[in-house]
């Protein structure tokens, strides 16, 4: 008992003459080169903290990798689940999607035929002079205009210019807009004609006609 009572005494005595060398020591006029006699105290606390930096950075640098990888796997997985639900949705789906482009596919076909070849072109200008002349109107001039490309169909536009009496003028124009033909109505004027009790008609109509391929797209623009 006598000597552990020693020892801690020695101890005790020990940390406190570490604890009134390092309130003791000058800060600021300590020397690396003279580290060697620095108090044990210091050194060891210098020691410590040395070790626990390195441990620090160890551990750092360990964790950084596998950090990194698991990030990587993180995307990875949330991009592999949306592009799961994207392809349930429309495997879910598919039946209902494929009569959808049925029906498209069959709408458009009927489209296709509401529009007029090259060779009935000429068919359809004679079927508006035909329709002016149904309603005993005085046709100025009812003339094919340059076709313009777009990107599915041609527009051909006809320029026509037409007198008569109010009524007349709007029968002929529903019956215009009724062909069987598409022909979209564009830039009305209606003005009365100077000493007549008539009006005169100017605008512009257009039918379309498809455009299969891109030779002939170019074909049709040149001429």
């Amino acid at each position: 008992m006598r000597a552990l009572r020693r020892c801690r005494q020695r101890l005790r005595g020990w940390g406190q003459d570490q604890a009134r060398q390092l309130r003791e020591l000058p800060w600021r006029e300590l020397d690396l080169k003279e580290s060697g006699t620095w108090p044990t105290s210091l050194q060891g606390l210098i020691a410590l903290a040395v070790f626990t930096l390195a441990l620090l950075a160890m551990q750092w640098l360990l964790a950084s990798s596998p950090r990194a990888e698991h990030a990587r796997l993180e995307a990875q997985e949330t991009q592999a689940l949306s592009r799961f639900e994207t392809l349930s949705y429309q495997a879910i789906n598919l039946p209902m999607m494929r009569q959808q482009m049925g029906e498209l596919k069959t709408r458009m076909q009927r489209v296709l035929e509401q529009l007029p070849s090259d060779a009935e072109v000429p068919a359809l200008l004679d079927a508006i002079s035909d329709a002016a002349r149904e309603q005993q109107l005085s046709i100025d001039s009812i003339k094919l205009e340059p076709a313009v490309a777009r990107e599915f169909v041609f527009e051909q536009p006809f320029d026509i210019q037409v007198r008569g009496g109010y009524h007349q003028i709007a029968a002929f124009l529903a019956q215009v807009a009724a062909m069987p033909r598409i022909v979209t109505l564009h830039d009305f004027t209606l003005a009365p004609v100077e000493g007549s009790p008539t009006l005169r008609l100017k605008m512009l109509a257009k039918t379309y006609r498809y455009r299969e391929t891109d030779d002939a797209g170019d074909t049709e623009g040149g001429s």
